[in-house]
């Protein structure tokens, strides 16, 4: 029986549906903060290719956005935030967050009333450390410099950010399963890098606390982790501690080796080249069977090993589905 298959970014600029609904809505966030737009743009990708899930259209920066960060994305260039000064800036009213991300709980409970029921709604957010990294550089960065040299020059003041965004990020999670998530998926985008002692403190920790901040009011939550670019120590750190269910995994990490190490305590999910979708041919061909191959008696979700490019020829796609669909 051939696994379940969704993609991360799977509604996105690759599809002409999407770049409709882009245009109309004149930008990102907009498409994000308005729900009849935000769940138009959920459900295209599973009308198109029947996935089995669909993912909330939403952005990691909604919690900077609920703590009252200025979030403005630039085409182009991305998400860009006015960075933080003091952690005292943040607006830790819970009835001002609630009010902020409105609109997302009612793009997900509409997206679930209009999904079909055989299908998974999952909802997402951003992980504590890669927010913080986020909230202090004003945008991603290849190695976080100012965020790293922050938590290491100002660790109370780091700590206490960190201890902000557990409680922000499960408030917010929990949010989206009350409005009809099956399933949320946590995205550490930036766990990569990070020396073991760091990534111990800054990734595995809040996690930890994060999952079971979920659990206390949630407790059949069900959550998957993708600690992006974190070596085989730290997958198998992350695997043992945090306490998910599922674990996305990244391009350059075996699958074989994650079948062996990580598939007897959580579910594996990934890891195709984006890119490999894009060239398609044989070398997707080629692709999904070695996945598929290694994955075998494994508990297993089909994904990328991060997000659909841009690029991506549509009819790429198709073929994906119908590979992993064929396979016995």
């Amino acid at each position: 029986m051939p696994p379940p298959l969704w993609l991360m970014r799977q509604a996105g600029r690759y599809l002409p549906e999407y770049q409709a609904v882009r245009k109309q809505a004149g930008s990102f966030w907009t498409m994000c903060m308005t729900p009849e737009l935000a769940v138009e743009v959920t459900l295209q990708p599973v009308r198109r290719f029947d996935f089995d899930a669909a993912i909330l259209f939403s952005d990691i920066l909604m919690i900077p956005h609920a703590l009252g960060q200025k979030v403005r994305f630039e085409d182009g260039t991305g998400p860009i935030i006015e960075p933080l000064r003091a952690v005292e800036e943040l607006d830790r009213n819970e009835e001002n967050w609630e009010s902020r991300l409105a609109p997302v709980y009612s793009a997900m409970a509409n997206a679930r009333r209009a999904l079909a029921a055989d299908k998974a709604m999952i909802g997402f957010a951003g992980a504590p450390w890669t927010l913080a990294a986020y909230m202090i550089e004003g945008r991603g960065t290849a190695e976080q410099r100012d965020a790293r040299l922050f938590a290491y020059q100002n660790p109370q003041e780091f700590a206490q950010l960190l201890d902000i965004l557990v409680g922000a990020t499960a408030r917010h999670l929990a949010r989206q399963i009350e409005s009809g998530a099956d399933a949320v998926q946590v995205f550490d985008s930036w766990a990569g890098g990070l020396p073991p002692v760091m990534f111990q403190q800054w990734v595995v920790e809040p996690t930890k606390r994060l999952v079971a901040k979920l659990h206390t009011g949630h407790p059949r939550a069900r959550v998957i982790g993708f600690p992006r670019g974190a070596t085989q120590w730290g997958l198998e750190a992350y695997a043992g501690e945090t306490g998910v269910d599922a674990m996305g995994i990244d391009t350059a990490t075996s699958l074989h080796w994650a079948a062996s190490a990580l598939g007897k305590r959580v579910v594996v999910q990934g890891n195709l080249d984006p890119l490999a979708l894009v060239a398609g041919g044989t070398v997707l061909e080629r692709g999904v069977s070695d996945i598929l191959g290694a994955m075998r008696g494994t508990p297993f979700i089909f994904n990328l090993g991060h997000g659909v490019l841009p690029a991506t020829p549509v009819e790429h796609v198709a073929k994906l589905v119908e590979l992993v669909r064929s396979a016995a």
